[in-house]
């Protein structure tokens, strides 16, 4: 016979209302909890809807700060001068809080900058729980309730206190957030702190009820696609163990609200199995850029790229393009935008006097020349003061230039930055700055998806952990084949019947004549990961000796150094 066994009153969990909830907000200097401070904290004290006291107070961070924080929050250096030093309040507020339940509107960010207080002046991490009121909102609320999960649009819907980023009033808002959204949660028989816990992490019903979409599919790397009841593609993804990652979007970990919105409109989950993981991070791209999913942020268009231009005629001239056709003319890009190919083709005419007008010009043209020869800009064959081969000099710097070698552009437009910045005409020092890295980064980029895509064909394998051999066959740049090489076999036979069955590649025109540069730039990842070996390359795989790769260095190197005013400046980089 069985009994039922009546559970303890310990085992129902804490009732919400008997809960001391400690809701705060920070002000800070910046973003990173490693690299900026905290200067202000304000909490809330709450129990059963009462508020039982309030901690508020500015805080030194020690440095400036930054004029943007200031304008956003109010509080200024002149303001926190006075104020205690962050080892001095840390004491009070982990007082103030001990004993209850953290709550905050994004809390990961609050908690970081307090955990990184803690550890920096010898206190433990807090070990409180924590629930955060931007999950809640997510699990409680439609789109139709609130756009958004920002305190600003929740306080609007359940707070009479409206958030103006300072800390203290900030946290009356979200108190009024938090109650709101309990007394939600409340509809939904979650009545303790632990059913709480359990509701935010709990997968939604979509996600349940649609597990059985992951049955079929087979572990190994791969590709999957999301589709709907029509067929159509939602979302792609790729993973070295497809079973595993798609099972993944069922559980309790997968949060992003557009996934979980995916995931109520899939109707099934195709799966494409690769032979290696690099296929499948190809094929992944290539999906995307074909069938272009809704629910896909990245690399859904890859055609929406820009180029420049080195026109095919008498007196050449740089021109923004979408598209390279078979001529003879000479390209710099990709650019993802024309305001970058604007801004490289613009370094180039600072450097090089090519003419700027758009007209064709024969050797009968004449017209009057614009202000650019009048300033020696030009050297103006619109009125035949330079003949074609006077030109073809400047035509051919620019060719070099787009080409193969930076130094030229780099060397001229550096020293206008020195000038101009002496001249403290700083904001055209900056201009000029952005301009050359536009124009720098793009060339590097392009020489380094040369150096492949002039490549006939190129095998490589790279050691799989068990013994086999992961082999590749690329043709200018593009992915033509891929298969793994059992422990054992004999590469030459293998190698043959890959490279015999793989894709056949014809080549086209342009730095990138047969595949997407994202495509290329994949292979050539993999190719100069540990442990990879050539096999067979038809050609030569260099760059140039003058590349833009050293300058590209440079200026990274610069800019991740540089101080907000020295970028604001536009100081030479160095």
């Amino acid at each position: 016979m069985n009994y039922a066994v009546q559970g303890t009153l310990d085992e129902l969990g804490t009732p919400l209302s008997q809960i001391t909830f400690v809701v705060f907000d920070l002000e800070t200097t910046g973003v990173s909890a490693g690299e900026h401070a905290i200067t202000e904290i304000g909490a809330v004290k709450v129990r059963g809807g009462e508020v039982l006291g309030e901690f508020g107070t500015l805080v030194d961070p020690g440095s400036p700060i930054p004029p943007f924080i200031s304008v956003l929050t109010g509080i200024t250096d002149g303001m926190v001068v006075a104020a205690p030093r962050i080892e001095s309040v840390l004491p009070s507020f982990l007082e103030f809080a001990a004993g209850s339940t953290l709550v905050a509107h994004n809390a990961g960010f609050d908690l970081g900058f307090i955990r990184a207080a803690c550890a920096a002046h010898g206190y433990p991490p807090p070990a409180h729980q924590v629930v955060d009121t931007v999950d809640l909102a997510r699990k409680l609320l439609t789109r139709d309730e609130a756009p958004n999960c920002k305190l600003s649009t929740l306080a609007a819907i359940f707070s009479h206190t409206e958030p103006c980023h300072r800390a203290l009033s900030d946290a009356r808002a979200t108190v009024d957030v938090l109650h709101a959204l309990l007394e939600r949660a409340g509809s939904f028989g979650v009545q303790t702190l632990e059913e709480l816990k359990g509701f935010v992490r709990a997968p939604t019903p979509e996600q349940r009820r649609k597990r059985h979409l992951a049955d079929s599919v087979p572990t190994g790397p791969g590709v999957y696609v999301f589709e709907d009841s029509g067929g159509d593609p939602l979302y792609v993804g790729k993973s070295t163990n497809l079973r595993n990652r798609v099972r993944g979007y069922f559980t309790a970990s997968e949060t992003r609200p557009r996934v979980r919105e995916m995931i109520g409109i899939a109707a099934r989950v195709r799966s494409i199995a690769c032979a290696t993981p690099l296929e499948a991070e190809v094929r992944e791209l290539r999906l995307i850029g074909s069938a272009k999913p809704r629910y896909n942020r990245r690399s859904r268009h890859p055609e929406k790229m820009f180029w420049l231009k080195l026109t095919d005629e008498l007196f050449p001239r740089l021109s923004v393009v979408r598209e390279v056709k078979d001529d003879e003319a000479s390209y710099l890009g990709p650019f993802t935008s024309t305001r970058a190919a604007e801004d490289a083709r613009t370094a180039l005419h600072e450097t090089i006097p090519l003419r700027q007008c758009t007209e064709r010009i024969t050797p009968r043209t004449r017209r009057s020349a614009c202000a650019l020869a009048e300033i020696g800009r030009c050297g103006a064959p619109c009125e035949g003061r330079e003949t074609p081969d006077e030109y073809a000099v400047h035509v051919g710097a620019a060719r070099r230039a787009l080409e193969l070698d930076a130094a030229g552009v780099f060397s001229a437009m550096e020293a206008r930055m020195e000038r101009l910045a002496l001249d403290q005409r700083y904001e055209e020092a900056a201009a000029d700055r952005d301009r050359l890295a536009s124009y720098v980064r793009t060339s590097a980029r392009m020489q380094r998806l040369r150096s492949l895509t002039a490549i006939s064909q190129l095998v490589a394998a790279a050691p799989v952990a068990d013994g086999r051999w992961e082999i590749h066959v690329v043709r200018y740049g593009r992915l033509a084949s891929a298969g793994v090489m059992p422990k054992g076999a004999h590469p030459t036979p293998f190698v043959e019947a890959l490279t015999a069955t793989a894709e056949t590649v014809p080549p086209g025109p342009g730095p990138v004549p047969a595949a997407s540069a994202e495509e290329t730039e994949c292979v050539l990842r993999w190719l100069e990961s540990p442990g990879v070996r050539l096999v067979q390359v038809e050609g030569t795989w260099s760059l140039p000796v003058t590349g833009a790769g050293r300058l590209k260095a440079r200026i990274d190197r610069a800019y991740r150094a540089a101080e907000p005013r020295r970028a604001r400046e536009g100081r030479p980089l160095r």
